[in-house]
């Protein structure tokens, strides 16, 4: 039988607590969540608006997302749903560095019992009949997209109430990856269920998520830095941006490592780094796991910053400052501030 590999599941979870015109507005605040968050997400039955800004939104649906590893299987994800995603997965079809990226959604009962037994041999994942699957090219800056347009389409599913998990890995030789069609070069690095959580967890849930949650997430001054690179960065000189940092802080990773960096340069720009576990980030060969991670900051800090009136994009830069142990992976170019 064909054997999913090594397959790396997001243990470390934070709990609750185109074209080129589009590839340049598809780093802020997507179609999808523009239309259902930020106009629906805080409005009673009659559609009466509330006072929650588009930031506590985007920021509210950030918090609201969390692991969920035991779904209803008597409660399948129904047609409309599908349908709203689906078009959420068109629209983020190129990531913030120029990759294309594809998904799709994936009926369980295309994939064979075997490699669904060795999925639960991890324990995790119970009841789902569905799953998102994440496709993109071998080359630099692949599993960053990946991440940021990944990360987009599970925060809409989160919106319309759904859960997630995700799941990353090589799926080359699977089920997965023939169901995906992947062409030469493409790789599957991530997977996630997409259904609605069970009334009742199971008990390896519950013990998982005792071993997550914000007590375990690093504090701010280890995770942002003023332009010396050594200097926590006080959050009062986060300024306007505070909040954009702050939902990075917020943003799932690999065994909960939490590997983004972000610096603050005398200019007052800000530099996502990586701080790579190289064992851990290159056991599974091409893909990167600690990138796809560097991806979802990305997509939490485009998200808010956005919402928050203040829209720009992440550049990949040839000119950069370096800093012993990190790796510079984007910065991010402030665009003329929305008017309230």
């Amino acid at each position: 039988m064909d054997r999913l590999e090594e397959i790396n599941v997001y243990l470390g979870m934070p709990e609750e607590d185109g074209d080129a015109k589009k590839m340049e507005s598809n780093q802020g605040t997507p179609i999808c969540i523009v239309g259902l968050l930020l106009n629906n997400f805080g409005r009673d039955e009659e559609g009466n608006g509330k006072e929650e800004t588009d930031m506590e939104n985007s920021m509210e649906i950030i918090k609201k997302r969390e692991s969920i590893r035991t779904y209803d299987e008597a409660s399948p994800v129904d047609e409309a749903a599908r349908s709203w995603l689906e078009e959420c997965m068109k629209e983020n079809g190129v990531g913030p560095l120029g990759n294309a990226v594809r998904f799709r959604l994936l009926d369980l009962g295309k994939v064979s019992r075997d490699e669904l037994r060795q999925l639960g041999t991890y324990g995790v994942i119970r009841g789902a009949g569905l799953y998102l699957l994440g496709a993109v090219s071998e080359g630099a800056g692949g599993m960053e997209d990946l991440g940021f347009c990944m990360e987009r389409i599970i925060l809409e599913a989160t919106v319309l109430g759904l859960g997630s998990c995700w799941l990353a890995g090589t799926f080359r030789r699977s089920s997965f990856a023939r169901q995906m069609e992947l062409s030469e070069g493409e790789l599957l690095p991530a997977i996630s269920p997409i259904g609605y959580a069970a009334a009742k967890k199971s008990v390896i849930e519950r013990m998982m998520k005792k071993g997550a949650g914000s007590r375990w997430r690093k504090p701010w001054g280890e995770l942002f830095f003023a332009a010396d690179g050594k200097s926590p960065l006080a959050e009062a000189e986060a300024g306007i941006y505070r909040d954009a940092l702050g939902a990075v802080r917020l943003g799932p990773s690999a065994s909960n490592r939490q590997p983004w960096r972000i610096i603050k340069d005398r200019e007052g720009r800000f530099h996502l780094y990586l701080q790579e576990n190289r064992f851990f980030n290159r056991a599974l060969g091409k893909v990167r796991i600690q990138n796809i991670d560097m991806g979802i900051a990305m997509c939490h800090f485009s998200l808010v910053a956005t919402a928050k009136g203040m829209p720009g994009r992440w550049v990949r830069e040839t000119r950069t400052e370096d800093f012993p142990g990190l790796t510079h992976i984007a910065g991010w170019q402030a665009g003329n501030r929305m008017a309230n």
